[in-house]
């Protein structure tokens, strides 16, 4: 497939029940893949999250009408694949079958969705898997570091917010399968329920099909709790000792008051790309290739939605005998680019790399479906995707250094270690 899909011309975007559809004809034979997601609006300050893991988990174990091996042979017969996953705010969902399975596929999602059967025996196997998956991160320390970084930037309840190891295992210890069954009745419906199919198709039959898998599928009445800004206060440094680990994992970053929608989104996240977007970034370049202080460094804009805001983040692995000298070139780099600003020459190689990597990110019935998706979600026209390489090539490169020099904050960056050794650091 090309990149140029033109997905104003050839998506038609409509309602099929209380679902919005968005449906993408392309040259495969056969075939089609669909991605979805609806809006659960968890507490999350309250632990619901952990009810929403436990929730999606079970979704596949069995419902009213057909218990799991049912369900699952309905998929494997027909060479099927359906998936449901816990995103935040969101349910997600994402499939592919053959175009005249379609039907039968989507009927299975819906009655997974509509009537799970929280069956007791299933829910104990399940809340024992989860806890077994959580203990496993207890010994990962790129996961240590990383969600002790968001515990420094965000409060309780923040979509961002990842509350430490130990007490989701309590949470979810906790949780009883009343809990999980009245949690589904309370936030599971077609609230916001989106979905992207794309493939071989036609824009009617595909309709007709989800308007009659979801027609009892109502939005939930459950309100939005969650926190949207970030939180204040001086930059601080976590350490997380972990003996016997090889490496320390360190997360630099901080808060960042923009949205997916704002008109500064784009050149920062052009401008964080120069900086630590690929293996030619600044701090690839300088802390690896000049420094040799790290197999692995780069800079991302994260958990930034049209939502609430997200923040800026570095990610470096260390041997402890360089930690500090690790850090400190880290933050050099950081500093020096937001004052001297990126190149031209920088500037337009990135261009090209990012139409490379948007290129490949249309190569494929399943990308072009969650890229559907994640437009819908953001509330933006179909027509955004279409634009989005002539917004990027169009940014001067005074557009990307005003938009670093206004966000990114190097003495605002808050640091988190986790591994061998780590020193505890109050700055």
């Amino acid at each position: 497939m090309s990149s140029t899909i033109h997905f104003s011309e050839r998506t038609q975007d409509r309602p099929a029940g209380p679902v919005r559809l968005l449906t993408l004809p392309t040259p495969v034979d056969d075939f089609v893949s669909f991605r979805g997601s609806f809006l659960a609006y968890p507490d999350l300050a309250a632990g619901e999250g952990v009810l929403q893991q436990l929730a999606v988990a079970m979704l596949d174990q069995g419902t009213e009408h057909r218990d799991r091996f049912e369900l699952a042979q309905v998929l494997e017969d027909r060479g099927a694949k359906l998936n449901l996953s816990s995103d935040g705010l969101y349910v997600d969902i994402r499939g592919q079958a053959l175009a005249d399975d379609l039907p039968d596929v989507l009927d299975v999602l819906a009655e997974m969705l509509q009537s799970p059967a929280f069956d007791e025996a299933e829910f104990e196997k399940t809340r024992a898997q989860t806890v077994g998956q959580l203990q496993r991160s207890l010994e990962k320390t790129s996961s240590r570091a990383a969600n002790a970084l968001t515990r420094s930037l965000f409060a309780d309840g923040h979509p961002n917010y990842r509350p430490p190891l130990e007490t989701r295992i309590q949470q979810v210890q906790a949780a009883t399968r009343a809990d999980v069954r009245d949690y589904h009745r309370a936030h599971f419906g077609a609230t916001d329920f989106t979905l992207a199919v794309v493939g071989d198709l036609a824009h009617d039959p595909v309709a007709g099909a989800v308007e009659e898998a979801f027609a009892g599928f109502a939005p939930h009445e459950s309100a939005p709790a969650h926190a949207v800004e970030a939180r204040g206060g001086r930059p601080r440094r976590e350490s997380i000792p972990m003996p016997d680990k090889s490496n320390v994992d360190v997360r630099l970053g901080h808060a960042l008051p923009i949205r997916r929608d704002d008109e500064a989104y784009l050149p920062l996240y052009v401008g964080n790309y120069i900086l630590g977007g690929n293996f030619a970034a600044r701090l690839m370049t300088t802390v690896r290739d000049e420094k040799g202080l790290t197999y692995g460094i780069g800079s991302s804009l994260s958990g930034i939605t049209t939502r609430y805001p997200g923040y800026f983040k570095t990610q470096v692995t260390l041997s402890h005998d360089v930690l500090e000298e690790g850090i400190e070139a880290t933050e050099t780099v950081i500093r020096t680019f937001v004052e001297e600003g990126a190149t031209q020459e920088e500037l337009e190689a990135k261009k090209e790399t990012i139409a490379g990597s948007f290129t490949v990110g249309l190569a494929t019935t399943g990308r072009l479906a969650y890229s559907l998706l994640l437009n819908a979600e953001r509330d933006f026209e179909v027509g955004y995707l279409d634009a989005f390489l002539d917004r990027v090539h169009a940014l001067t490169l005074d557009d990307v250094n005003d938009a670093v020099r206004t966000h990114l904050r190097p003495d605002a960056l808050h640091v988190a270690a986790a591994g061998t050794r780590p020193e505890v650091v109050s700055v």
